[in-house]
Formats: C-alpha cells, structure tokens, sequence
C-alpha cells in the first residue's frame, strides 16, 4: 500500500511537514510506503474550467507547465492521500487549493479517479483559524468520494516558528492516532 503527502507550506521543513511526518512514521511501522511531495512555494496555476481534461478523457490536466500532472498521478497511484496545509487567513494555501481544484476537476471528469481511497487533512495554525482549513480539505475528500479516517482531536497541531509544533503534544499525538487510524482503515479497504 502507498501514502502520498502533499506538503502546501512554502517552508519545506516547517511544522506542516513535521505533523505530515508524524502521520507517516505511523504508516512506516505497518509497511505503508510513503512519500512528501512539496507542493508549497512552487509556481501552480489555478484551474481555468477548460474543460479539456473531461473531453480528452486523459487523466491529466491540458496545462503541463507545472507540478500538477505529477501530482495527479501519484494521488490515483496511492492508496490514500494526505493534504497539509498552514493556515493562511484561516484557509489553505494558494498552491494547496490549486492542487485541489485541479486534481478534482481532473478526477470527476474521468470517473472519479480517486473514489473510495483513503484521504486525511492535516493543518498547522499559530493561534486561530484552522478549523476551517481544515473543513476546505475535507469538503475536497468528500466531494470526490473518499473515506475520512478521523482522530482523537481534530488533525491540528499549534505553533509558530519552524518545528514549534513538535513542542504541541496532544497536536503530535493527534497525527499518531491519524497514522494509525489510518494505517487500519487502508488495511480493512484492501484486505
């Protein structure tokens, strides 16, 4: 089985990745391959609703002048996604939400490409806002047909300068239990 994470923070190793880590280090004990893809700071554009990747039928989208190809064949290549994402103005990144609108509009033009694979949101915030970061992921879940693995508290760990968040234990334990959760529902869906 394969994990992909989407990282959407600019700083590569900030505390967005460091809670995606802890989520995956949890799959790693149960042989989950898993990979971090960066998709924050990179230049992606928005999805212009041309419509061609429903037309051609391709699974990709017409705009090859960016990472997100790339991205859309590994999220159809796993067998669950995570999506990471700081909190921006209480929302997701740019470059996180170009992901979404174009992965999905990619995905329920050709089938839905990724129904009934396992998808999970994770957010790092400072203060407030990060309960509806983390609902914009979630709606992308479950528009496209995906199963929601839950927690012991909402997928959220606090901090502010790089790596703080390792420092928010209940946040830390929150992405374990989301590894784990994980881990089980992946292997109950390919039993």
């Amino acid at each position: 089985m394969r994990v992909v994470a989407f990282n959407g923070s600019p700083r590569k190793e900030g505390n967005t990745y460091h809670l995606l880590r802890e989520v995956l280090g949890e799959l790693e004990t149960k042989d989950i391959e898993t990979q971090i893809v960066q998709v924050g700071g990179e230049l992606i554009r928005g999805c212009t609703a041309c419509g061609t990747c429903r037309t051609k039928q391709v699974s990709k989208c017409k705009f090859d002048d960016d990472v997100i190809n790339m991205c859309i064949k590994k999220m159809i290549d796993a067998d669950g996604i995570l999506l990471g994402s700081p909190t921006y103005f209480s929302d997701l990144t740019p470059e996180l939400k170009a992901l979404i609108d174009r992965a999905g509009y990619v995905a329920r033009g050709n089938d839905h490409l990724f129904k009934r694979k396992v998808g999970a949101a994770v957010v790092a915030v400072r203060r407030a806002g990060s309960i509806h970061t983390l609902d914009s992921i979630n709606h992308f879940f479950a528009i496209s047909q995906m199963i929601i693995p839950g927690s012991t508290y909402w997928n959220i760990g606090f901090g502010k300068d790089k790596g703080d968040v390792t420092n928010d234990d209940e946040g830390m334990d929150t992405m374990r239990n989301l590894g784990r959760n994980m881990a089980w529902l992946l292997g109950k869906i390919h039993a």
